[in-house]
């Protein structure tokens, strides 16, 4: 394998703040719906969300992403704007986020951050194609850590806690025709 030593870093920005989700009739976040809207979008938002930015970045290198990000929303009046447009009812939101919308009140700073995919960066300078060839505990595809042998069955305890019951169902097979 020819590995480059080209570090080719760029930021991506500029996201849509929000996406028109045909299916359910309304707009979801591109990112998640505690992301800022870009200041100067911030009127779009009544108007027209479609044509509003998301305060979020990604970081690629060689054309990977390698980090991702955004800068959070810090009003509480903003916050119920963003919660109104993707259709979340005042009192689920109140319900699921009122400790925070309260904080705002307080005067919560502006803030945000970004995940740094260390093992992205790791695959690229190691020059392995695959990601799972450099991280301490690979997953296969199907999910499962074959050297763990996870994940486990659950325990009766745990799901009777849960209050589940695992069925095995035979699957139908009747219509399934043997060839020679």
């Amino acid at each position: 394998m020819v590995q480059s030593k080209l570090l080719a870093f760029c930021w991506v920005i500029d996201f849509p703040y929000v996406e028109w989700n045909e299916d359910e009739k309304r707009w979801d976040p591109s990112h998640h719906l505690f992301t800022a809207p870009m200041p100067e979008d911030i009127q779009l938002l009544d108007s027209d969300p479609g044509k509003a930015r998301g305060q979020q970045y990604d970081m690629v290198l060689n054309g990977h992403e390698v980090g991702g990000g955004s800068i959070r929303i810090h009003d509480r009046e903003l916050q119920e704007k963003a919660f109104k447009l993707i259709g979340l009812e005042p009192d689920v939101a109140q319900e699921r986020f009122g400790h925070m919308l309260e904080a705002f009140e307080y005067g919560t700073p502006p803030h945000g951050g970004i995940a740094p995919g260390i093992d992205r960066l790791c695959m690229i300078f190691a020059g392995e194609p695959n990601i799972r060839e450099v991280i301490a505990f690979p997953k296969n595809q199907a999910a499962r850590d074959v050297m763990a042998g996870a994940p486990s069955p659950a325990e009766p305890k745990q799901l009777s806690e849960l209050h589940l019951e695992v069925k095995n169902l035979e699957p139908d097979v009747s219509n399934i025709v043997k060839k020679n």
